[in-house]
């Protein structure tokens, strides 16, 4: 249903299915219901009633004039990805700060919804180019940290390697000599029984560098479930760190705190 129907989140289809709105031959059929040839599929969506999204309330490390820092949580994406995606978003949360309108308000930079930590979104369009324009010219630091399977052969280095799509997977990533040249420094702050906890820095900012980059070497982050094995209750990756220049040309450094799962993390 969800290639069928870009324009609307995986998330929303599966609530449709559950409350019964999935017909095949006019049967109303659960989420992990098979398809055989022959059947018609009717899935019941009522757009005005997807018009209005949730407000949400995100944690704020930061706000002035021109700028939101935010918290973000495990399970909260950046922006809607289509015309009826309307999940509550950072951009959505932005929107009710700021009044301004857009599928991806203020955005300046992503974090996958997995992914919790430090973002910075504009107040406006001034703003987002200022800031945006720091990304593209690599002059923002950012850090990391992470869980990941195993121990790292050296406790610090330099991973560099391309980066590209996976054909044969399309919604992920690879290493591969096609690919676009990416770097993430790492170094180990803390060693568990079977993992390590890492502080990351990405030098470039490809879509999944990290988690591709660890996988590649041997050391998956813990509970990713696209490109590891073990599982957890949460993708073990934390945006930590933020440094850049704020308008008005001062160098600011935001942090989001490291969540319970990392300190308490054992084996």
């Amino acid at each position: 249903m969800a290639e069928q129907l870009p324009d609307l989140s995986r998330a929303y289809i599966k609530r449709l299915i559950e409350e019964g709105n999935m017909l095949v031959d006019a049967e109303p059929q659960k989420p992990g219901y098979k398809i055989r040839i022959g059947e018609k599929v009717d899935l019941i969506v009522d757009l005005k009633a997807l018009e209005k999204i949730e407000d949400i309330e995100l944690p704020i490390l930061y706000e002035d004039d021109n700028v939101l820092v935010i918290d973000k949580p495990v399970g909260v994406i950046s922006h809607s990805r289509g015309r009826y995606w309307y999940e509550p978003s950072v951009a959505s949360f932005v929107r009710q700060k700021t009044g301004n309108e857009g599928d991806r308000t203020g955005i300046v930079h992503r974090l996958d919804r997995a992914t919790s930590g430090v973002m910075i979104c504009a107040k406006s369009q001034e703003t987002l180019s200022f800031l945006q324009k720091q990304f593209g010219q690599r002059t923002v630091k950012k850090s990391y940290l992470a869980v990941v399977a195993g121990h790292m052969k050296d406790p610090r280095a330099i991973i560099d390697m391309p980066i590209e799509r996976n054909p044969k997977q399309p919604q992920t990533f690879r290493v591969g000599a096609n690919g676009k040249a990416a770097s993430t420094e790492y170094e180990v702050i803390q060693s568990y029984n079977k993992h390590d906890k890492l502080l990351l820095k990405p030098l470039t900012g490809r879509t999944h560098q990290l988690r591709v980059h660890l996988k590649h070497i041997g050391h998956p982050i813990v509970g990713d479930t696209l490109y590891g094995k073990e599982l957890s209750r949460r993708l073990m990756l934390h945006a930590h760190l933020l440094e850049l220049t704020l308008p008005g040309g001062k160098r600011t450094t935001f942090t989001a705190p490291e969540p319970p799962e990392f300190g308490a993390f054992s084996d």
